[in-house]
Order: structure tokens, then C-alpha cells, then sequence
């Protein structure tokens, strides 16, 4: 199930092109708060990479570059998804690389494997529209709502 709804106003240009993507911000005082869907939780977590890259240039690029493998451990799946997010956003800051394609290809609740496409970042094409400090802790959220999953992850802008 996609949702368009949206509670915050941040970022114009995004709102614009988040129509067909699985995920909505909520309203949240400071920081930006993000409800993503998917049909199950391997669907979820690339979702989320795929909010995270949208919410932080606007468009996922198309392009499809060198492979990035991942490999996390945690305590939960919720600890999982602040880890996969933080290892996004991390090549995505402070290495300078975009991610483009995001398959999990295994998970569990103390486990993922995954395999990024990523791109360089290029000034001269891509624009960060919004900032993201961090994916923390507060309030995460991963749910199995019976017929898809769905997670709450707050992102410090």
C-alpha cells in the first residue's frame, strides 16, 4: 500500500515528487519523522533506503554503479533499520556516494545481508534538498500490520 499523505511541510521540491513512493511524513516537532511501508521485511528496509535517498535529493538517480555489499548485526529489527539507514546515509555524507539500488537478501531479527548499486555524488547533478544529520533510536518503530509492515523512524535534520 502506497501512501501520498502528508503532515509536514518540509521541503517543497520533495513533496512534489514523493507521490508514488511507500512512505509519509508525519508531523513532528524538530525533526522529521518518517512512516514507511512494505509488503514484508525485506520490502520494508528497502523502502526505507529508497525514503531516506529520496527524502535527502528528491529522486532516486536511475543509475546503477559499482556494487556495495552490507552486512549488520543487531539486537532487533528496529536496530537493524537504524543501522541500515545510518549505513546509507553515511555513504551518502561522508563518502560522497548516492545509493541507487537497495536489495536485501537476507534478514532476520538479528541479521541482514545486502547488496547497494552506488553512484558518485556529483555537485553538478545532484542537489541535497535536505540535509539529514542522523537516523536515531527515538520512537523507532517496526510493525507487522497483517497484510504489510510498516516502520516509524525519526531522522535528526
Amino acid at each position: 500500500m502506497i501512501s501520498t499523505r502528508i503532515l509536514l511541510t518540509k521541503g517543497t521540491d520533495l513533496k512534489k515528487t514523493m507521490k508514488d513512493l511507500p512512505y509519509t511524513l508525519l508531523d513532528h516537532t524538530g525533526d522529521m519523522a518518517v512512516c514507511i511501508t512494505g509488503s514484508d521485511p525485506i520490502d520494508l528496509f528497502e523502502n526505507a533506503g529508497r525514503a531516506l535517498i529520496h527524502i535527502a535529493l528528491g529522486d532516486v538517480p536511475k543509475d546503477q554503479g559499482p556494487s556495495f555489499s552490507i552486512d549488520l548485526s543487531g539486537e532487533d529489527l528496529e536496530d537493524l533499520l537504524v543501522q541500515w539507514l545510518g549505513e546509507i546515509l553515511y555513504l551518502l555524507e561522508g563518502e560522497k556516494q548516492i545509493a541507487t539500488v537497495f536489495s536485501v537478501e537476507h534478514l532476520t531479527a538479528s541479521h541482514l545481508k545486502a547488496t547497494l548499486g552506488i553512484i558518485p555524488f556529483d555537485p553538478g547533478r545532484h542537489e541535497i534538498l535536505t540535509e539529514i544529520k542522523a537516523v536515531t533510536y527515538h520512537q523507532i518503530q517496526v510493525t507487522d500490520r497483517g497484510d504489510h509492515w510498516e516502520a516509524v523512524v525519526i531522522m535528526d535534520v
